[in-house]
């Protein structure tokens, strides 16, 4: 196996995403009556990595263009923490529907080479899905996906490791069967249009949704029903090949994300659905309190890492099916 798609996936780790795009970091300090500049930004994501003991839950960090040309990315580097960045650049409408197909495949290649640089040594790239009556399309699924296979291709002729995000969007009143049934379609799609574009399987990491009712649904799946419906979702169109896959969190409250994630180990450790080692790769659910309490001021930043440390004690520990 790549060392390191071995390092990512260490026990007892998982991989922070701090890779917020300037909309939406824009957004998430808006909520907190905060101006984001590229000042304060920085600012905010030096308190997350310079949190004392990370590296003992962190094995990677998704970073943003922004943040790794601020050069954070030393600061993961000096405590063994691995340095990813994100490679997409957002989305755009697709054949004048509600559907939006990923960008970023122009000039890639040159902007490999200068992450190289700055110490990155993978990549991730999301594509989202909505699920409706009618999306998601085979047309737009082809396209989205064909764009996500290219780009894993061109990352590991770069000597990195591609993370491929397929989004299954949380958006929307479907049921948990319809979103396992839109899962397994997507993920099924992706791993034939990998395996076209000779991509190698043992050289990548997904980066996958949990398999959850829409959030307009009224429903709240409970942990074991989501375990049950994502790795049955896995197994069905996951080659064994994959070494990986890390769950996003995906707009779950942190504790929701936290114990879908333990009860999905349990089950996996127990009935053995698949043979990838599963972890996590959160974003919001590994920042979200600790961001409330820093708030901005300086003064809030040893309670808002003590926050940050606690959060990632829990989540480590259900990576591991622990808790």
């Amino acid at each position: 196996m790549n060392q390191t798609v071995y390092n990512l996936l260490t026990s007892y780790k998982g991989i922070l995403a701090a890779d917020e795009s300037t909309p939406s970091i824009t957004k998430r300090f808006a909520s907190l009556g905060l101006v984001s500049t590229p000042e304060l930004n920085k600012k905010y994501r030096e308190m997350l990595f310079t949190t004392p003991n990370i590296e003992k839950y962190i094995s990677g960090v998704i970073l943003f263009d922004e943040t790794i040309k601020q050069g954070l990315g030393k600061i993961l580097l000096d405590k063994g923490i691995l340095v990813g960045i994100k490679v997409d650049v957002g989305l755009h409408g697709f054949n004048n529907t509600e559907e939006q197909v990923t960008k970023g495949l122009e000039g890639l290649k040159q902007r490999l080479d200068e992450y190289k640089k700055l110490g990155a040594t993978f990549t991730k790239w999301r594509a989202v899905f909505k699920i409706s009556d009618i999306y998601p399309s085979d047309n737009f699924l082809n396209e989205n996906l064909k764009r996500m296979a290219d780009y894993a291709k061109i990352v590991q002729d770069h000597q990195m490791i591609p993370i491929v995000e397929p989004e299954i969007l949380l958006d929307g009143n479907h049921t948990n069967t319809r979103c396992e049934e839109i899962s397994t379609k997507v993920l099924k799609r992706l791993f034939e249009i990998l395996k076209e574009k000779n991509v190698n399987f043992d050289s990548l990491i997904l980066k996958a949704s949990m398999v959850l009712p829409g959030k307009d649904s009224g429903v709240v799946a409970m942990p074991l029903e989501v375990s049950n419906s994502t790795l049955r979702c896995l197994q069905n169109s996951v080659p064994n090949e994959v070494n990986g896959i890390v769950f996003l969190s995906g707009g779950q409250t942190p504790d929701s994300a936290t114990f879908n994630l333990n009860e999905i180990v349990k089950l996996n450790n127990s009935s053995k659905f698949g043979s990838w080692d599963l972890s996590f790769s959160f974003g919001r659910a590994l920042q979200q309190d600790a961001m409330a309490v820093w708030n901005g001021m300086d003064d809030n930043m040893s309670l808002a890492q003590e926050t940050f440390l606690e959060r990632l004690i829990k989540v480590s520990k259900a990576r591991m099916g622990e808790l």
